[in-house]
């Protein structure tokens, strides 16, 4: 039978369809076609982007010139402006703002690869290091109240530029599914006392059904209430509400996880496109100390239609069991990465 199934979190049921259990093979995974071309993104054409705000490069090399190894660069055709003003003014029954926010893109390698499965284990390490910098140095301006970082994999999933990179959005209010998870994190801690994604981490970790992987510091799992197929959710077993707040030997662990993550998932559905989003606690604002920080990795194997647009649930055709399955006897062996990184300074130039 199929199960109703509600997300712990947030007041959202989804349809596990457990009856069509689809497996790997069953997804048809869309091929993107090769631009080629010249890339904005590699070394030696620093030009063709804006001024870089952040990069870890060695020394002697100047800003906007080969030799770094992270580069993070303001979008070049962004979705919202830092020199826009705050407040809201009023239209009737409408309320309007100018488009405030930054917008900014991280070069994760130099070499141009297309995901992050490609490169070392410190080459990512260094990713996870410029999306701190980054948080911590957007959150200085009051106005912002929420920083996104996300990563968008593949044409079907929205990404424009072949070289592996992920992107920062900062803005002046907290959205709305980040609002409804502190909701339920307040709810649960009113009732139980504790944080309810501690207690999922804990259940998931003695259940044993839907863990991919766990290290020390962090747990990959396939959600309770999967909305896509092969969801992966990877939560740090520390209760801690901002990701900024992340320490040195958390972000080895990260990395480990995070790229045995994208591994299994690429051989697995044979390299889909995907959305992969950090949600964590909203910035200069009180009271998110009942947040729980996390990585959301979402493989786009199936399309939203009429029921899902209609209702804001889900239909999952794969059970997360059965995901969860299926990524964990995936072979351990972690193959060589394709970009390795070159030898670096003790010190990152910023």
């Amino acid at each position: 039978m199929p199960e109703w199934r509600k997300d712990p979190l947030v007041k959202r049921w989804v349809v596990i369809a457990t009856e069509r259990g689809k497996r790997p093979t069953d997804y048809r995974v869309p091929r993107d076609e090769k631009k080629g071309g010249r890339c904005p993104l590699c070394p030696g054409h620093e030009g063709d982007t804006p001024p870089e705000v952040l990069a870890f490069r060695h020394g002697g090399t100047a800003p906007d010139t080969p030799g770094w190894w992270i580069r993070v660069v303001p979008n070049k055709f962004p979705a919202v402006r830092p020199e826009a003003q705050a407040g809201v003014r009023r239209h009737g029954v409408y309320e309007v703002m100018d488009g405030l926010g930054a917008h900014e893109v991280v070069v994760e390698s130099p070499g141009h690869i297309a995901n992050l499965d490609a490169v070392d284990e410190r080459q990512l390490e260094e990713v996870i290091w410029a999306w701190q910098h980054r948080s911590l140095e957007l959150r200085r301006d009051p106005r912002l109240k929420y920083i996104q970082i996300f990563k968008n994999f593949g044409q079907t999933a929205g990404a424009s530029l072949e070289h592996t990179h992920s992107q920062i959005l900062a803005m002046p209010m907290v959205p709305v599914d980040v609002e409804e998870e502190m909701e339920g994190f307040k709810n649960y801690a009113r009732s139980v006392g504790r944080c309810i994604l501690c207690d999922v981490v804990a259940q998931e970790v003695s259940e044993r059904q839907r863990v991919v992987l766990e290290t020390g510091a962090f747990v990959s799992f396939a959600p309770y209430a999967s909305r896509f197929p092969f969801e992966t959710w990877i939560v740090p077993r520390e209760h801690q509400d901002d990701f900024a707040m992340i320490r040195e030997e958390q972000v080895r662990d990260l990395a480990r996880v995070l790229r045995s993550t994208l591994l299994r998932l690429s051989r697995v559905l044979n390299n889909p496109p995907f959305n992969m989003v950090l949600h964590t606690a909203p910035v200069n604002e009180p009271d998110t100390a009942g947040y729980h920080w996390h990585l959301e990795i979402m493989p786009r194997l199936t399309i939203m239609a009429g029921f899902e647009l209609g209702t804001g649930f889900y239909i999952n055709p794969t059970p997360p069991e059965l995901a969860a399955q299926v990524l964990r006897e995936e072979e351990a062996y972690l193959p060589p990465p394709a970009y390795a990184g070159a030898e670096r300074e003790a010190v990152r130039y910023v």
